[in-house]
């Protein structure tokens, strides 16, 4: 581990913590349980491929297939985005904006990827039901995988469709809560090795200034939402004040919500203020 940790420092920012999770991925066992018997144990004989694997940038989510989001173990694949902590961000906006409300009965989430919003919205709110969508039937078939393996499955439907098609959301009816971290970084956009070369460029890249999936779909939330419900986006780093003038076009009162590190990370719209 010590050795592992000193390698992998050039291309993590948490190098001995990834130490731990590719030694205990290949043993495996959790990271605490090997933690705990690290004295009485060998190091495998797959932690080189491991090894080599991250140090060429791959991330450590698609190495160990899975990762961790909200308190669901979510399986992930280069098809999905690998879901982060900033994106709970929405999970704990919609649980703020239902507190003193009758909770959601239907969910949308648009662009699901692994299904990590969906389901971990699912499992706070468990009389609801949810719809999601996804342009890539790849990244639906993980979506489906979670939600059957975690038991969601009879309460979830899944779609293979796109928001850039006419009429995607003719059928759907209304929701409660929809959720969406839909692409929003700029085209050209320097990122870091291990999301750009293995992470779906379709679902990070939006255009010039990372606005174009905003603009398709703002204007179309309103006839999504039901009376009292809300419609929480993602946005990326200093893009609230852009997203918020396309909500207030579109007649949504917004409120902002910041993630851990104090950055506004999510934008709730409502059809009003009261909403």
């Amino acid at each position: 581990l010590v050795t592992a940790t000193r390698a992998l420092e050039p291309v993590s920012e948490t190098p001995r913590l990834d130490a731990e999770l590719l030694m205990a991925h290949g043993l495996g066992l959790s990271r605490n349980d090997m933690l705990l018997k690290a004295r009485d144990l060998e190091t495998p004989t797959a932690f080189d491929g491991l090894m080599a694997r991250r140090l060429n940038h791959e991330p450590i989510a698609y190495i160990r297939g899975h990762q961790e989001f909200w308190d669901l173990v979510l399986d992930v694949t280069p098809d999905t985005l690998i879901p982060r902590g900033d994106s709970e961000t929405l999970i704990e906006a919609a649980i703020a904006h239902f507190r003193d409300r009758p909770p959601p009965s239907r969910i949308l989430d648009l662009g699901t990827g692994s299904g990590a919003l969906l389901l971990a919205s699912l499992s706070v709110f468990p009389k609801a039901e949810g719809v999601a969508l996804d342009a890539s039937a790849a990244a639906l078939a993980v979506a489906k995988g979670n939600a059957d393996r975690l038991g969601f499955d009879n309460r979830a439907i899944f779609l293979h469709r796109s928001w850039r098609d006419a009429g995607w959301a003719d059928d759907l009816g209304s929701f409660d809560l929809i959720l969406c971290n839909p692409p929003y970084v700029e085209t050209g956009a320097e990122l870091a090795r291990q999301v750009q070369a293995y992470e779906p460029v379709s679902a990070l890249f939006a255009g010039d200034d990372g606005l174009d999936d905003y603009r398709i779909l703002v204007p179309q939330m309103p006839p999504l939402l039901a009376e009292h419900g809300i419609c929480i986006f993602e946005i990326g780093r200093g893009q609230d004040r852009s997203v918020t003038q396309l909500a207030n076009q579109a007649g949504c009162a917004v409120i902002p919500h910041r993630d851990l590190a104090d950055i506004i990370r999510a934008l709730s719209l409502s059809k009003s203020i009261g909403g």
